[in-house]
């Protein structure tokens, strides 16, 4: 448990900054070619605790996969492994989702996005996987952006997704005026077979994308914090207390939750860390991690009541606008947080592959020394 000084750190006027991105004793290259762009990274953390496996796109998004595996919880990075045809085909960020069917058979699915969505699956822990095939008559952006265990059986998920109309259908287009909608999309096999997606969000005032999802410490409740594209407001977040069959409306959550990709996972006291892109809307923006690797530290009930959580951490310092982030997060047996992500980690060059490692306890040492970030009493903006 957190302890009740440490729990009382952040406040609503503020939250304290740690800044790791100096200590280049906890990163390790993962991939880096000269040349070329090496982008948005999912992770998979095997049921040993310690075995990683990693897929980034050789590109923005679109390009061919590349797979790698570290078997000492990212530490030490495989060459790049051998991966079938069709994944040099891919057009969207890959990503990586662990499954178990009805009859406990486990796999991980990897998903690749635009029209068709397309999955590829490994049932033997990613020594051999299956070619790309599509999941259906339907598509999307960033498919998928996270997925949920549902309660409603065994070998039931969710997943969600998003788009704007492009992709979604084949020859689609934008939509005008442009609208976001948000998608789930339900296997009831532990991921062989996918429903078609139905619309659980859409709006076009502000665009609400790229879903991460957490379930609530007591099970009940699911959140969804979501990017603003448009960057008018703070990011969003929507509630489910029934499985996800309906959802609140959304709402912004302070600016210390604001930014794109929010990848979430808990530690084994409880507390929950958040990764995602710093990215504000305009107007009000954390300078401390704009455009950076961050992280977020808190509890679930922070984003319930809309309280800035306990700590801001950046993790890695990007050196060209916003391009980076996108990452794979995994918490060890022994509460290392292994954060795998791309940007541009040397002036100058093509982006390439990092992790990053650290340990709670580390920046609860860190925190009494820490400059706080001055914020509004709600939380949602920032001050002088």
């Amino acid at each position: 448990m957190v302890s009740g000084l440490l729990a009382g750190l952040a406040h609503a006027g503020e939250i304290p900054f740690i800044d790791l991105a100096g200590e280049k004793d906890r990163q390790v290259v993962v991939d880096r070619e000269e040349g070329q762009y090496l982008g948005h990274v999912s992770t998979c953390l095997l049921d040993d605790g310690k075995t990683i496996l990693a897929v980034y796109p050789k590109g923005h998004g679109r390009g061919a996969i590349v797979y790698k595996r570290s078997s000492d919880g990212g530490r030490v990075w495989s060459e790049r492994l051998e991966t079938p045809e069709s994944w040099a085909t891919s057009r969207e960020v890959p990503t990586l989702h662990r499954m178990t069917d009805a009859d406990g058979k486990k796999r991980i699915i990897m998903w690749s996005g635009l029209y068709p969505a397309r999955f590829a699956v490994t049932e033997d822990e990613g020594r051999t996987w299956s070619e790309l095939k599509p999941a259906g008559d339907w598509g999307g952006i960033v498919v998928m952006g996270d997925h949920v265990e549902l309660k409603t059986g065994k070998g039931h998920y969710m997943c969600l997704f998003h788009d704007d109309g492009r992709f979604f259908k084949k020859d689609g287009k934008r939509r005008n005026p442009q609208e976001f909608r948000l998608y789930k999309t339900l296997t009831k096999d532990g991921g062989l077979t996918w429903s078609f997606p139905e619309v659980i969000l859409k709006g076009s005032g502000i665009h609400l994308c790229e879903p991460g999802a957490v379930r609530s410490p007591a099970g009940a409740q699911l959140a969804v914090l979501l990017r603003e594209n448009l960057r008018r407001e703070n990011s969003h977040v929507i509630f489910s207390e029934d499985e996800g069959a309906t959802w609140t409306k959304s709402r912004q959550v302070p600016v210390t939750l604001t930014g794109d990709r929010h990848t979430c996972r808990y530690t084994p006291d409880g507390r929950l860390v958040i990764v995602f892109r710093g990215r504000y809307a305009k107007g009000n923006a954390i300078p401390q991690t704009d455009g950076d690797c961050v992280m977020w530290v808190g509890r679930y009930e922070d984003i319930v009541h809309g309280k800035p959580g306990q700590y801001l951490v950046r993790l890695l310092d990007n050196h060209k606008g916003h391009d980076t982030t996108y990452p794979g997060v995994e918490v060890l047996p022994d509460g290392t947080i292994v954060v795998t992500t791309y940007g541009h980690w040397v002036k100058g060059r093509q982006p390439f592959i990092m992790s990053t490692r650290l340990k709670l306890e580390e920046l609860d040492a860190k925190a009494p020394a820490a400059r706080p970030i001055r914020l509004s009493s709600d939380g949602h903006k920032v001050l002088p």
